[in-house]
């Protein structure tokens, strides 16, 4: 595992996604296969972890607790607020400051933690990102000690420039991978100047960027994959990083092709650590072999300036104005 700065903190390159781990949106990963995933991730040199107060609504959290009781190392968790749709904390009352610090709180209880390392605006409206109260609340959480630092996860280039203007922020959560290449030309030297972490979110565009998808997989009933393929739900740009899934299938495939050899989802992943920016990249999984293989991205060398001059060509010429939702 090779690792880069999150301010004065060496954090993994690859992290852990958890958004599975709460059992909804992705299909049933039981506890003890949870707790075998964070074992794995860390027993490979693995420190930062990623979940979210609404995955599982609160089982993702309380899992990673539960292995951090049992756990020597030190690992660095980020998780977000913003999303739950609660009687006290549903929208758009969670962007008061006391919703949020209970949802802070809420989190703190489930992680058994005294501070979280890293809260998160979980996607939240652009007008809230606009007005800045939020930014003003998580300053002041901060303040109270509460959080250590703060940051947020956006949909767009242009969401992520409005966070980029306020003192603090620590760190911007995107969306970025071959499905979504042009965010490094609006977002990732703006953030390198000031010094705030890129954490990339959906690298394998949903799975579709493992290369194992054909025109006859299906998702189950209850996966994101099934009920949100065209945004029925929210954002189409979370699920295949709203390519359409046919399509992205076959535009997978002309991507595996370009690659050295046939392990797609490492030299995926390997792409995006290509760009010095990244802080850290933070694929899910379900399966030990899935940790495994994301974490073996991180040893593979870099790809050649021309495959890199190609891909974007891909991009640029075919995959970009396949992209729908809101980006």
């Amino acid at each position: 595992m090779q690792y880069r700065k999150f301010r004065d903190i060496s954090v993994a390159e690859i992290g852990l996604g958890t958004w599975q781990l709460g059992s909804f949106d992705w299909g049933v990963v039981d506890e003890q296969e949870a707790l075998g995933i964070l074992g794995s991730y860390v027993e490979q040199g693995g420190n930062f972890i990623d979940t979210a107060d609404v995955y599982g609504m609160g089982i993702s959290e309380k899992i990673i607790g539960k292995f951090l009781q049992q756990s020597a190392q030190e690992l660095f968790v980020a998780t977000k607020l913003g999303r739950r749709q609660d009687a006290d904390n549903g929208w758009p009352q969670n962007f008061g400051y006391e919703a949020m610090k209970k949802q802070v709180e809420d989190s703190l209880q489930h992680l058994g933690q005294s501070q979280l390392f890293l809260e998160q605006l979980h996607c939240i409206p652009a007008t809230e990102l606009q007005a800045g109260h939020v930014f003003d609340h998580l300053r002041r959480l901060q303040q109270e000690g509460l959080i250590r630092y703060w940051g947020a996860s956006v949909e767009t280039a242009e969401e992520a420039l409005v966070c980029l203007k306020q003192e603090g922020i620590a760190s911007l959560q995107i969306i970025f991978n071959l499905f979504r290449q042009h965010v490094a030309d609006e977002v990732f030297a703006a953030a390198q100047q000031k010094g705030v972490a890129l954490i990339v979110r959906v690298p394998l565009a949903s799975g579709l960027l493992t290369g194992k998808f054909s025109d006859q997989t299906s998702f189950a009933e209850k996966d994101h994959r099934n009920y949100n393929a065209n945004g029925q739900a929210f954002n189409a740009g979370e699920t295949f990083s709203g390519v359409e899934f046919h399509t992205g299938v076959r535009l997978a495939r002309q991507i595996s092709s370009l690659f050295p050899d046939n392990r797609t989802a490492q030299w995926a992943l390997r792409w995006i650590l290509d760009h010095p920016e990244v802080t850290t990249v933070i694929p899910g999984a379900t399966k030990i072999t899935q940790v495994n293989s994301n974490i073996a991205s991180s040893t593979l060398p870099p790809l050649s300036a021309e495959l890199h001059r190609t891909l974007r060509e891909l991009y640029d010429n075919e995959i970009r104005k396949e992209i729908r939702g809101h980006y």
